[in-house]
């Protein structure tokens, strides 16, 4: 006899665990199934060099899930189940090949010092936008914390344009509207300042000359000063083991290694899964897809020409590949040992180092000059190494998802299998251009390639962590599609959910936790 549940979630990635979280706690009996043998999706975190050396898979960062309404409401339900965080006073910084640093602490004086030492007029720049930000950010986080409906919207609107007038609600719609670079160049003068804050465009697929990619680099800078950032104790894992606990504690039920082979359907409705082992599934109010929408494809089969035509045509970003190594020691940054009191350090150079490395991954290329985000979590964490050892946490950006050639012209593979060691080593180059020694320190190293990424998770296909661009054409009412911004689907109690649905990529559960309160009537 099949097995019933109110909601049956495809995938346990932080969105699906967060909308049946919520769902248990309105009174639903809710069964999460996931392909892999561990929870978790990008956010999971594992032994992947040596014992004892923990390693997030692919997400570190955890402020956006820390300070979500999703955790305002389930944080202390979560805490009891083991979740716990470390806090970073020093969130981000970039490391120059002139052997100059830039860097965002919590403490303004520290972060000023370190402009002023570029630009004092910078410097005075920043003081400023800090200042204004307290008014910014109700507008920013009102926006992208909202729902994507003409009514919302429209309310949003009106808020705004009380708040700011005509014109001050123009000048934040082009703003808006504006790409990283012309709002970097309008603001500040020094290159160095420009590409400390554009490489946080590069994490959501905003290179420099997108339209719409300047909200991000503000966003970061100015969360980065005023709250710092926030990691997973013993790994960015502390989340979804706790969800997982929680769900199970309601009466839910989380199983692991169970792909789900397809969507049953009665017609135009969703009656619930099929696994590939046979198991039918029902779910009686709601069938949640955590998939890409390629994915959900898949698994419904041709349900609506234009829906599935979006579905079918959903752009990625560009991959990743990540490397994790086991470390005797922390870099010895050639700017300085103050290096290595930052969470991040990325080596994104120059606005236009990041476009061109943008373009050649875009075009199948594995770039000449991959931009590095070297995490330092043990810095805060030492909980995550033996006493006295590091882990370095590396995201390699950009890194195709099938590879076309080298722009370098150096390397001849276009496979994965073969093409890893010799682009990893390339990254590794980079890094020691700018820390000298720090392969000497190298205890163990673990590839992960964009396809083993997606291997393991379906969603991030050709190694797209963010599971879709973010460009404005899918983004806000677009994401994933017209109409559809809300998770619906064509076929009743079909809901998708996930990074591809607005409010998109991260780790804040928005588009989880916005389709479950949709769901039990908030």
């Amino acid at each position: 006899m099949a097995d019933t549940f109110d909601a049956v979630l495809i995938g346990a990635g932080h969105n699906t665990l967060a909308a049946a979280l919520h769902l248990s706690a309105k009174g639903w009996r809710v069964g999460v199934f996931e392909q892999a043998a561990t929870a978790g999706g990008a956010v999971k975190t594992g032994e992947y060099t040596l014992p004892g050396f923990r390693h997030d898979w692919a997400a570190m960062n955890l402020s956006l899930f820390a300070g979500s309404p999703f955790f305002k409401a389930y944080g202390a339900e979560l805490a009891k189940h083991g979740c716990d965080f470390v806090p970073v006073n020093r969130p981000f910084s970039s490391s120059f090949p002139d052997g100059t640093w830039a860097g965002v602490s919590t403490d303004m004086a520290e972060t000023l010092t370190a402009f002023r030492a570029l630009s004092r007029r910078d410097a005075e720049t920043w003081e400023s936008l800090v200042a204004r930000f307290g008014d910014e950010a109700p507008h920013l986080f009102g926006l992208l914390g909202s729902e994507m409906k003409f009514r919302a919207l429209a309310y949003f609107i009106f808020k705004t344009l009380r708040a700011k007038g005509v014109g001050g609600t123009m000048d934040f719609t082009r703003f808006l509207l504006s790409s990283p670079r012309a709002w970097l160049e309008e603001t500040f003068e020094h290159p160095h300042i420009r590409a400390l804050l554009a490489a946080w465009g590069m994490h959501l697929d905003f290179a420099p000359d997108v339209a719409g990619g300047a909200m991000f680099p503000y966003l970061e800078g100015m969360a980065g000063q005023a709250f710092g950032m926030v990691i997973g104790k013993g790994g960015a894992d502390t989340i979804v083991r706790a969800l997982t606990a929680a769900i199970t504690a309601r009466g839910g039920t989380v199983e692991t290694g169970t792909p789900v082979a397809r969507i049953l359907r009665d017609g135009s409705r969703a009656t619930g899964i099929e696994l590939a082992d046979g198991r039918r599934i029902t779910a009686t109010r709601a069938v949640i897809a955590g998939t890409s929408p390629k994915g959900l494809r898949k698994l419904t089969g041709d349900t609506e020409p234009a829906f599935d035509r979006a579905m079918d045509g959903f752009r990625h970003a560009p991959g990743t590949m990540m490397i994790h190594l086991a470390m005797d020691a922390l870099p010895d940054w050639r700017a300085g040992e103050t290096l290595q009191r930052f969470a991040y350090v990325h080596l994104a150079p120059s606005l236009d180092q990041m476009a061109r490395t943008y373009a050649q991954a875009q075009a199948g290329q594995l770039p000449d000059e991959p931009i590095l985000v070297v995490g330092q979590p043990t810095v805060f964490d030492p909980s995550r190494a033996p006493e006295g050892k590091h882990v370095l946490w590396l995201q390699v950006r950009m890194a195709p998802g099938s590879i076309t050639g080298d722009a370098k012209g150096e390397i001849r593979a276009t496979d994965w299998t073969h093409a890893a060691e010799p682009f990893a080593d390339r990254a590794l180059t980079i890094l020691e251009t700018h820390a000298p020694g720090t392969r000497a320190k190298i205890l163990a190293r673990r590839i992960v390639t964009p396809v083993e990424l997606e291997a393991d998770n379906p969603n991030l296909v050709g190694g797209d962590q963010v599971c879709g661009s973010h460009h404005l054409s899918q983004h806000f009412l677009f994401r994933p599609a017209r109409g559809h911004a809300d998770g619906s689907t064509p076929l009743a109690n079909l809901h998708l959910t996930g990074a591809a649905v607005w409010p998109g990529g991260g780790t804040g559960a928005g588009p989880g936790y916005l389709l479950a309160r949709k769901l039990a009537g908030n």
